[in-house]
């Protein structure tokens, strides 16, 4: 039915029971979780589940992937945070009704943003984070996440300043710990990694609230110097737009919702993509653009924060054989039942409880085996990865979030500017030789034939031209022939043609031919068009890279 998401028109009645127990199984992850971001966010526990409630319904209709969860998550929490922090308004309080607003606020832009990329088809935005910036990006959110937690882990004043005047503030507090709430972290932590580790399909956060709830409530923790929850506001999520604000507003709250919408366009992306290739099939990244866009906007109009594609919950529910986004409607469903009866039970719940789930959170982040894998394939992604999380710790993650784009960008132009570049030579059983564009390479006695591993275009030309003329004069032979093979090369602008003209000339200039080779139609249009095509003999113009070799030879021992 036109209008309707393809999971839906096409789903199977026997999925259900499969969608409804990966829901059930979900929700019970899901809340624990989306509570402890709000400690991140800095909002009101109950606002962590409303991210899971119409977000959540509202991107499953409207979006295209089958299993991105999407919910309050850990590194939009982080960004919010800190842009509201940042922006040094009077009474703009983690928590403060002005705080829950301007986070409503930021939503509502975020959706509005998503939304007019979706008209502009500004989905390809996703792809200027590359795996290396992201890694290194949620790497440094990670470990700020888990070191911004252990002051309420261990019942002492969370400590004010940048990221190492907090670390120090905390290490000279640890005396003053309260041994009681860092027990109840410390039970959390390990109630969480024990059920992981010998029963994984057990929501160890889940065990642990329970438990720890029930020991609070027994023992009297909050006497005895035990921060908790205290009462939670519960009920239907509010519907209508954050109070107390203006329209002179939104150019600040602006600027914090456009570091949120770069990295949710992002990470829901790449996310989203892993999980269909997981699975043959397909997403449309800019469908779910409208999905995120009304997801953030339910979550500006019903009392919430921000709201991403999650990676941990989508391989939650990956896990546990989940179908469709009908899995995610049923958790939002169970989220709903929550708040509105059962959200008194988080009274005793200690507020170390929550850090300790956030701290286990941001270890996941630290993507240790990520980077690990980056060193081992090209160290200078590493490099950026680590200088990526270094500026998220150091500086602050909307920093750190334009850091990123700006990173992923120089690492394009730096690889356009300066790509590999070969000789393909004849090797002995008939296989091409790639061997390293230096002087002192050729491909036989008298001919190269240089691959350029990049587009060419005004900014890499000249490079270009050079370096052909470095192996051009370097060659143990005389040259008599130079071919440029143009597999990597489909289009040209007008500069890179001119610096082709000056090439060809200096080639024949030495008394050389020269040619190319695996030139595509569009490419020998461009060419014609500028003139070039006309500068060199047709015959010169080779198909194949077997065609050269040929040629060269029989025209070799034609002289000879």
């Amino acid at each position: 039915m036109r209008g309707l998401p393809e999971w839906l028109t096409s789903y199977q009645r026997a999925w259900l029971s499969r969608d409804v127990v990966a829901g059930v199984t979900l929700a019970a992850v899901a809340i624990p979780e989306v509570m402890g971001y709000t400690s991140i966010a800095g909002m009101p526990i109950v606002t962590g589940i409303y991210t899971i409630i119409f977000p959540t319904l509202l991107f499953g209709l409207l979006g295209s992937s089958r299993l991105l969860v999407v919910g309050a998550d850990s590194a939009t929490a982080a960004i919010l945070a800190a842009g509201l922090a940042g922006l040094g308004i009077a009474g703009l309080d983690p928590g403060s009704p002005t705080w829950v607003a301007w986070a409503g606020l930021v939503a509502l832009l975020c959706g509005g943003m998503l939304f007019i990329a979706r008209l502009l088809r500004l989905g390809f935005l996703g792809d200027f984070l590359s795996a290396s910036v992201l890694i290194g990006f949620l790497t440094g959110v990670g470990i700020q996440v888990l070191s911004g937690q252990i002051p309420a882990m261990l019942g002492i004043p969370k400590p004010k300043g940048n990221w190492f005047q907090q670390q120090w503030e905390t290490l000279q507090a640890i005396p003053d710990a309260s041994l009681a709430t860092a027990a109840f972290a410390l039970a959390t932590v390990l109630c969480i990694y024990g059920f992981r580790h010998f029963l994984p399909r057990v929501p160890g956060a889940v065990i642990a609230v329970v438990l720890t709830i029930t020991v609070s409530a027994a023992t009297g923790a909050s006497a005895h110097g035990v921060a908790v929850v205290g009462e939670v506001q519960g009920g239907f999520p509010p519907f209508g737009l954050p109070s107390g604000l203006s329209w002179g507003d939104v150019p600040a709250a602006a600027g914090v919702a456009l570091t949120c919408f770069i990295l949710i366009i992002a990470q829901s992306a790449a996310t989203s993509r892993s999980f269909a290739a997981k699975h043959g099939q397909r997403v449309d990244v800019n469908q779910d653009l409208v999905g995120l866009g009304g997801a953030n906007l339910a979550a500006g109009l019903t009392g919430t924060f921000v709201v991403n594609g999650s990676p941990t919950k989508t391989e939650i529910l990956d896990e546990q054989k989940g179908r469709t986004q009908v899995a995610n409607m049923v958790m939002a469903g169970v989220a709903l039942v929550f708040v509105l009866f059962a959200a008194s039970v988080l009274t005793d719940m200690p507020e170390a409880v929550l850090a300790a789930i956030v701290f286990v959170i941001g270890i996941g982040l630290i993507d240790i085996r990520g980077l690990r894998r980056i060193r081992e394939r090209r160290v200078s992604e590493f490099v950026i990865a680590l200088a990526t999380a270094a500026v998220v710790v150091g500086i602050g993650t909307g920093w750190g979030i334009a850091f990123a784009v700006v990173l992923s960008i120089l690492e394009i132009i730096r690889r356009a500017y300066q790509p590999s570049d070969f000789v393909i030579g004849k090797g002995v059983d008939g296989h091409r030789e790639y061997v390293p564009a230096e002087p002192g390479a050729q491909s036989l006695p008298g001919l190269v034939v240089f691959r350029f591993d990049a587009q060419l275009f005004y900014a890499n030309a000249n490079r270009f031209v050079e370096d052909v003329q470095a192996v051009f004069e370097g060659a143990p032979e005389p040259v008599r022939w130079l071919v440029l093979d143009c597999s990597a090369i489909d289009d040209v602008d007008y500069s890179a043609g001119l610096a082709l003209s000056e090439l060809i000339e200096f080639v024949h200039g030495a008394g050389a031919n020269f040619g190319i080779v695996r030139a595509d139609d569009h490419l020998l249009a461009t060419l014609r068009t500028y003139g070039v095509l006309d500068e060199f003999s047709a015959d010169h113009v080779f198909s194949g890279l077997g065609a050269v070799f040929a040629a060269y030879e029989k025209t070799r021992a034609a002289e000879s």
